[in-house]
């Protein structure tokens, strides 16, 4: 059975019977088979699921990225599923910082100026946008490598960067699609250690992956199967990540 959570916030994510169907040839492919469910302000939720369940297109809707096929989905009350282009795109840049695997940096870009980026698509001045980035990068513990470019930075310094940029215009949501399946496993924790440090600050993350020991640093789990949810559950005895990290051998070790 489908569970829908029973929420003690006002949800700042709900979707009523969500459907996506998409067209391949003569076949119709059925990636969403209605889903619905409540996310309040200031969870941290984990997304799992097997290749073509339904999660990937489902954190796609959430991000305004792609429309549902039919059904609601409500963000902070409203009802976004039917807005246009131009419409979606403003409320991905004021309301949701995105996090991908890939980290999506320009590589001849420092720091500073890749976090900068998103800020471009707002009205506030140019030393608003420094001091906002700069803000951003002190959130994620580079306030000292602001003028470093990606290629000087490790992996996990990259990431770090990539979670500035999606911070930069205070979202009220933090989409994060594999943020650590680049990364190796004690990076990874320290990766998950600063968004559960954001989250404990108010924000609230959805976040897809498929490593086990990932989502069990979120609050719930979701797990999406043939397009449904199949399993709705919070995390018992939920790590912390910063705990964890303590454990852990360094890298010279």
């Amino acid at each position: 059975m489908q569970s829908v959570s029973i929420l003690l916030k006002e949800p700042v994510i709900r979707v009523e019977d969500i459907r996506k169907n998409y067209d391949l040839g003569e076949t119709q492919v059925h990636a969403l088979r209605g889903v619905s469910l409540g996310i309040g302000a200031g969870e941290f939720v984990a997304i799992m699921g097997a290749s073509g369940s339904g999660k990937s297109t489902f954190m796609n809707i959430l991000g305004c990225l792609d429309k549902p096929t039919s059904g609601t989905y409500l963000l902070e009350g409203v009802d976004v599923s039917k807005h246009d282009k131009s419409a979606l795109a403003l409320i991905r840049n004021q309301k949701i910082g995105f996090v991908f695997q890939g980290f999506n940096l320009l590589a001849r870009t420092t720091a500073l100026e890749n976090t900068e980026l998103p800020t471009l698509y707002t009205r506030i001045t140019r030393t608003e946008r420094e001091r906002r980035a700069s803000e951003a990068l002190a959130l994620v513990g580079l306030a000292e490598r602001a003028q470093h470019f990606p290629s000087q930075m490790s992996g996990g310094q990259q990431q770090r960067v990539a979670i500035a940029r999606a911070l930069v215009n205070r979202p009220s949501i933090l989409l994060a699609d594999e943020p650590t399946g680049n990364l190796d496993s004690r990076t990874s924790v320290e990766i998950m250690e600063i968004l559960q440090t954001l989250n404990d600050k108010g924000l609230t993350i959805v976040l897809v992956t498929h490593e086990h020991d990932i989502a069990q640093f979120a609050k719930r789990v979701l797990v999406f199967r043939d397009g449904r949810i199949r399993k709705d559950e919070p995390v018992a005895n939920r790590p912390r990540a910063g705990e964890v990290l303590k454990t852990l051998p360094t890298l010279e070790d």
